[in-house]
């Protein structure tokens, strides 16, 4: 079985293993990223970040997420409005993780 790791960025946590493909909060890079904010490799745990750790991955690409419909009512008051959203986001490919 693979090792897996979770790490942080944009506020969120993802958990992944080498060869995996997230989509994450929009990063401004193109090419190869690092992230050293990681909490868990294997059955290491940090407190909260593991000294030396790294998770590098590459960029696949930059686009829109699926749209999100945001529906607002208010019963018996005739009051309805719908409106749409489409968050940036960058789409990764876990390349390697060192602990």
């Amino acid at each position: 079985m693979a090792t897996f790791a979770i790490f942080q960025t944009g506020g969120k946590q993802y958990r992944v293993q080498e060869g995996d493909i997230v989509k994450v909060e929009k990063l401004n890079a193109n090419g190869s990223v690092e992230f050293d904010q990681v909490l868990m490799v294997g059955d290491k745990v940090g407190t909260p970040f593991i000294d030396g750790a790294k998770i590098v991955a590459e960029v696949v690409e930059q686009k829109r997420d699926d749209k999100v419909l945001v529906f607002k009512k208010k019963r018996r008051q005739n009051y309805r409005r719908t409106a749409g959203h489409r968050q940036f986001i960058t789409v990764l490919k876990i390349k390697s993780i060192k602990a």
